[in-house]
């Protein structure tokens, strides 16, 4: 009967304990996706994910399409408390390092989402990006990749002869010079204006997102030429949390959140691979020609890259040891020559 007793008394205590022992805490968070979006329903699992298996102990209160600051400014409301956690891309903060080119959009590197999530996990990349987000209060937690984007034309884009004195919108940064090079004539404009710029021949092209998403906001109404698949560009977007407040969460919520963000890259990958081929399947059918680069002149891309990856390893020591880290994993996957 003492027995008994005893083992009743500990179970109460335990259940009682329960929920004191449970770390409640509600974290803020700012994506540049509405939730419309496929890749904002895509983060709302991510919420749905991290409180059902917290058990409700982590609340996530998720603001879509930069609704409290600027996508720009969403890393700086993060490190300053205004948010808990960024949810849009480094690449939007190279002015700050041009280390976060390479933590962004890498330009020409991986040919796979895979590839680009397996140099993260397994090939060092995601402690050498740690000590660039640590020095600005930050913390990486994980990234989600689409997968490669394609350019969209109103002329044929079959190869490198044909990116000269080609006009498109261009996002700044790395990009432009990598495609001045190549003899192109990239210019810099949001992409609110591309609709109006195709349409008065201010441009002839742009280069947006996948081709499920150029595809969905009526780019082919204006053009009837794209890259697929796609080589040039692979963002990836990041979760990444205000050091102090991710230092403050109990090692269990950290890894709720952790593997969360994982099967988020993973659901990411195989939605897009899936949304761009039946896209493809469609644009093709509906008289869109998809332009598909041969193994030569994806090499004279890479290598035009990697160019400008030389010149922007120059600018800081964080994306000095970035590049050197991206071309050795490069090196150990085929991908490109290290000798």
């Amino acid at each position: 009967m003492k027995i008994k007793t005893l083992l009743k008394a500990a179970t109460a205590a335990t259940v009682l304990a329960g929920p004191a022992l449970a770390q409640d805490v509600t974290l803020r968070i700012q994506t540049h996706y509405n939730p419309e979006q496929t890749s904002g329903k895509l983060a709302a699992e991510f919420v749905e994910d991290v409180e059902t298996m917290s058990g409700g102990a982590i609340d996530i209160e998720m603001f879509y399409a930069s609704s409290v600051v600027a996508t720009v400014e969403t890393f700086d409301a993060a490190a300053n408390g205004i948010l808990d956690c960024d949810m849009t891309g480094g690449a939007y903060q190279t002015g700050k390092n041009a280390g976060f080119q390479f933590v962004g959009d890498i330009m020409g590197g991986y040919d796979t989402p895979y590839q680009q999530l397996s140099w993260l996990y397994y090939g060092g990349g995601l402690e050498q990006a740690q000590e660039l987000y640590n020095e600005f209060g930050m913390q990486l937690i994980g990234w989600w990749v689409y997968g490669q984007e394609s350019l969209v034309s109103s002329t044929p884009i079959a190869g490198p002869d044909d990116l000269k004195d080609w006009k498109f919108r261009s996002p700044p940064g790395m990009e432009t010079e990598i495609f001045a090079n190549l003899g192109a004539s990239p210019i810099v404009m949001d992409f609110t204006e591309v609709f109006t710029a195709m349409e008065t021949g201010i441009i002839e092209g742009t280069d947006y997102s996948g081709l499920a998403n150029d595809e969905s906001i009526g780019l082919f109404d204006l053009a009837k030429h794209a890259t697929y698949p796609g080589f040039h560009s692979m963002p990836s977007d990041h979760l990444a949390c205000n050091k102090m407040v991710w230092d403050g969460l109990s090692d269990q919520n950290k890894r709720i959140i952790e593997t969360a963000m994982e099967k988020l890259a993973l659901r990411s990958a195989l939605y897009f691979e899936k949304a761009n081929n039946e896209a493809a399947a469609r644009l093709t059918e509906a008289g869109v020609t998809l332009h598909d680069w041969s193994v030569e002149d994806r090499a004279a891309f890479r290598s035009a890259a990697q160019a400008a990856w030389d010149v922007w390893a120059e600018k800081s020591p964080e994306a000095k040891a970035l590049v050197e880290s991206h071309k050795a994993y490069l090196g150990q996957l085929g991908l490109i020559s290290t000798e």
